[in-house]
């Protein structure tokens, strides 16, 4: 396996903690939690104590006090050990980050700390049944009503959505603004009324980790759960932390990569075909070449974006490219590593055949892959004169 450019001594501690972790509280109960589709809520206490919840997040908040590479570090282990079924990426990557960057002093220390020790599970609901990535086309609106806000609408395909405790919800405050009226407010489940949560939707893969639908009929919030000093902000803070996002998903397509030519690699070896084994034919060897290069090349282009991200240098359009870029190309790598399985590959007790059910998802995370062409193609046309 190939070692990233910033990985050191400590980072490969908490990768060996991290997967002992998930060899002996999350892969045991994989197949269970696939049929009931979510997590015992028990593990979320569990990670926390650990210390797998919140690594980036300050330590005055709870957190690990680490940076960005401890996130990937514990994310894309997950991802290569086939548990994705905690949706940790999410809580800890992306919503412990809005409330750390965006959120006031004392929501911070309210918020932080329970979500390290797994108490609140964070979600993000931006997603709505007719809208995807075109978030000015949003409908859930907040209207002000003395000191909270009165929220109206419904989000769909929410990751923790049957979990999660402390949601932040994209909303309209002001729906004739455009991306000017689009705001965030962190939303305690447990506190307030007029919140439903519908189905827990049945997906191609990922099958355990809990993905719902959510309503919201009347339901009113404290003014003071606005993310921001004042409205409006929400989608200046979501393009803030979406390229974030972008490069967690990368690496996680880069893990599930690489654990596909590992599966394969042994595979072929082992197979027998013609009185030889696979891996010695010339087509099965100039396969495996073609995907070990691609594997390389996006670990190349991951870690130059993580080295640019740590110094809060990382670009909209570098982190699209790389979505894009080895998102797509882990489907390529995953596609034809089932292809060299044969009929196994199809198998769902071979891993290569779970890895192909839970890679497709990616290209669609974070911002459709047409979305970040059309992004980089934006960047690109300020270079006209």
């Amino acid at each position: 396996m190939r070692q990233p450019a910033w990985m050191d001594p400590e980072l490969e501690t908490l990768r060996d903690s991290a997967r002992r972790f998930y060899e002996t509280e999350l892969l045991p109960h994989e197949e269970r939690w696939g049929r009931q589709q979510v997590v015992d809520r028990e593990v979320w206490y569990k990670a926390g104590a650990a210390g797998l919840l919140c690594p980036g997040i300050r330590e005055e908040y709870g957190g690990g006090g680490g940076n960005f590479t401890h996130e990937i570090v514990i994310f894309s282990e997950q991802g290569r050990m086939l548990c994705p079924g905690l949706g940790n990426s999410l809580h800890s990557g992306i919503v412990a980050h809005y409330i750390q960057n965006f959120a006031t002093e004392e929501q911070k220390r309210e918020w932080l700390p329970r979500m390290a020790s797994g108490e609140l599970v964070g979600g993000l609901a931006m997603t709505e049944p007719g809208t995807g990535s075109d978030l000015q086309s949003i409908r859930t609106t907040a209207r002000r009503e003395g000191d909270e806000y009165v929220i109206n609408g419904a989000k769909t395909y929410i990751t923790n959505g049957s979990t999660a405790n402390l949601i932040c919800l994209v909303v309209k405050t002001d729906p004739e603004q455009g991306a000017r009226g689009i705001s965030i407010v962190v939303v305690e489940t447990d506190k307030v009324q007029g919140f439903r949560r519908g189905r827990t939707l049945a997906k191609v893969g990922l099958h355990s980790q809990d993905t719902a639908e959510l309503f919201f009929d009347d339901m009113r919030v404290p003014c003071a759960n606005l993310l921001g000093p004042q409205e409006g902000q929400g989608f200046r803070q979501l393009m803030k932390e979406l390229g974030r996002e972008r490069v967690i998903t990368a690496a996680m397509s880069l893990a599930c990569m690489e654990r596909a030519i590992d599966e394969t690699l042994q595979f072929t070896a082992n197979r027998k075909v013609f009185g030889q084994s696979l891996m010695q034919m010339q087509n099965t060897r100039f396969k495996l070449a073609e995907c070990e290069t691609k594997a390389a090349l996006a670990g190349a282009f991951i870690d130059q974006c993580v080295a640019k991200l740590l110094q809060g240098k990382l670009d909209n359009a570098s982190a699209s490219m790389a979505k894009w870029w080895v998102t797509d190309a882990c489907g390529q790598v995953v596609d034809e590593c089932v292809q060299l399985h044969g009929g196994a590959g199809y198998m769902l007790e071979y891993p290569i055949a779970r890895l192909y059910q839970n890679v497709r998802i990616h290209r669609i995370l974070a911002g459709t892959n047409e979305i970040m062409k059309e992004l980089i193609a934006r960047d690109l046309e300020q270079r006209v004169v």
